[in-house]
C-alpha cells in the first residue's frame, strides 16, 4: 500500500515566506490538517479534497503523494528500493517520465546523480517486465516523481499536480522578468481586495497581477485552463469524484463587472500581451488596459492599487529606476487619495525611493528575488504625515 494511501497525508511545495497562507489555503479548499514547515505544508485530506486543492489552489508550487519512504545510505540501495516500486501503475512504456531530487542527505549528496538512479531503476524494471523502457522528458512529461532526500530518510513521492502549479495557462506572451503567478496570488490575497472599490495596476507588465485579481473575485480555479492533473495517474483516482469536483468549481464562475479591474503600462507591447493574456479567462474582456506611463493618470483616489515596478531587468537603464519610484511616490501622494495600494519592490533597496512610509512591509520571494510587498493607505488629509522619515 502506497504512503499517501495509509495515512492520507500529502506535502504541499509553496514560495518561502508563504507556508502559513498556504495552510489558511489548504484548510478552506477541505484539507483536514494543514502544518507549515520550510518552503511546504504537510497537510491530510480526502480523495474529494485532494481534487479540490489542486484543481483550486492559487499560492501552492506542487501538490507531492508520498509512495514510499525508506532509510538509505548508499546510490545502489536507493536503486534496488525504488525498483521494487511499481512503476506500471502510473504511466506504461510508451509514456515519458521525469525525475527531481532534492538532497541534503548525509550519504546521498549529488541531487542529480540521486535522480539518476532512479531514472535508472525506473527504466530497468519497464526493461525487464515488457522488454521496453519509457523515455525520459523534462518539459511536458506523461508523470512526474519527486525524491526527497534528508540526512538517511528518503521519501519518493508522485507530482499530484502534474506540473507546476503556478502554470495557470492564461500567459501566452509575456514581458521580461514577470511575476510568477502564484506571487501575484499572494498580493491579491494580501491586498484583502473583496470587490467593493476598483483595483488597479499601473505597471500591468503581461497582466500577472490583473489575471490572478480577476480569477480571485470571478472565482474561476487556478487551474481552469489546466489540461491534466497529475492526481489522475494515481491508482486509485477515481474519475466520478473529480468530474463532480469540477463541475461545481465551475458552476461558481460569475462574471465581473466592467471596468472593476484596470490597468496601464507605457510599454504597448506589454498591454498588447496582457489583453491577449486576459482575453482567455471568463470576463477577461471586461479588464480595461492602456498604454500609458503612470504618471500621466488622471489619478485613482480611493482604489485598491496593486504594483509591480521596475527593477532594472525591463529597462536598459538601472539609473531611471530611482527617479520611477520617487515619481510613483509622489503620484500616490498627489494623485490617489484614499487609495490602498501595495506595492512589490523586486529590489528591497529601492523601497526607500518612494518616499512614503508604508504601513506594513511584507517578505516575498519571486524566483532569486528576495522582494518586499509594501502596503501604503494614503490619507486625503495631510500628506506630511505619511513622509518617510529621513531618519529610518
Amino acid at each position: 500500500m502506497y504512503d499517501y494511501v495509509r495515512h492520507a497525508r500529502y506535502f504541499a511545495q509553496v514560495t518561502g515566506g508563504l507556508e502559513r497562507d498556504g495552510a489558511a489555503e489548504l484548510l478552506s479548499l477541505g484539507a483536514a490538517r494543514a502544518e507549515p514547515v520550510h518552503r511546504g505544508v504537510l497537510f491530510e485530506a480526502d480523495r474529494r479534497s485532494l481534487y479540490q486543492i489542486v484543481y483550486g489552489s492559487r499560492l501552492l508550487g506542487r501538490v507531492l503523494a508520498p509512495l514510499l519512504r525508506f532509510r538509505c545510505r548508499s546510490p545502489e540501495a536507493l536503486y534496488r528500493w525504488t525498483r521494487e516500486v511499481p512503476f506500471e501503475d502510473f504511466f506504461d512504456q510508451d509514456e515519458t517520465f521525469s525525475v527531481h531530487a532534492d538532497v541534503s542527505g548525509r550519504y546521498l549528496t549529488h541531487s542529480q546523480y540521486a535522480a539518476l538512479r532512479v531514472k535508472d531503476a525506473i527504466v530497468d524494471r519497464f526493461r525487464d517486465r515488457v522488454g521496453r523502457r519509457p523515455t525520459v522528458e523534462r518539459q511536458r512529461p506523461t508523470v512526474g516523481f519527486h525524491l526527497h532526500v534528508a540526512g538517511d530518510e528518503v521519501t519518493l513521492s508522485l507530482d499530484a499536480s502534474g506540473g507546476a502549479l503556478h502554470r495557470r495557462g492564461y500567459r501566452q506572451r509575456s514581458v521580461e522578468a514577470p511575476m510568477q503567478e502564484t506571487l501575484a496570488a499572494a498580493v491579491v490575497r494580501e491586498s484583502g481586495w473583496d470587490g467593493d472599490q476598483p483595483l488597479y495596476d499601473p505597471f500591468c507588465g503581461s497582466g500577472t497581477l490583473l489575471a490572478e485579481a480577476l480569477m480571485k473575485h470571478a472565482r474561476v480555479p487556478a487551474g481552469y485552463l489546466r489540461e491534466r492533473f497529475g492526481f489522475e495517474r494515481l491508482p486509485d483516482f477515481d474519475g466520478e469524484t473529480w468530474r463532480a469536483v469540477r463541475t461545481a468549481a465551475d458552476q461558481a464562475i460569475r462574471q465581473v463587472e466592467p471596468g472593476l479591474l484596470a490597468g496601464s503600462d507605457i510599454d504597448p507591447t506589454a498591454v498588447a500581451a496582457a489583453r491577449q493574456n486576459l482575453d482567455r479567462l471568463p470576463s477577461g474582456a471586461r479588464v480595461l488596459l492602456k498604454a500609458a506611463d503612470f504618471r500621466s493618470l488622471d489619478g485613482l483616489a480611493g482604489q485598491v492599487v496593486l504594483a509591480n515596478p521596475p527593477y532594472g531587468i525591463r529597462l536598459g537603464d538601472a539609473r531611471e529606476i530611482p527617479e520611477i519610484y520617487r515619481d510613483f511616490g509622489d503620484f500616490l501622494k498627489r494623485r490617489a487619495p484614499g487609495a490602498s495600494a501595495f506595492v512589490y519592490v523586486g529590489d528591497p533597496k529601492l523601497a526607500g525611493h518612494i518616499g512614503l512610509r508604508p504601513q506594513t512591509k511584507r517578505p516575498l520571494v519571486n524566483g532569486a528575488l528576495d522582494g518586499r510587498l509594501l502596503r501604503f493607505e494614503i490619507f486625503a488629509g495631510n500628506w506630511a504625515e505619511q513622509r518617510r522619515d529621513p531618519g529610518e
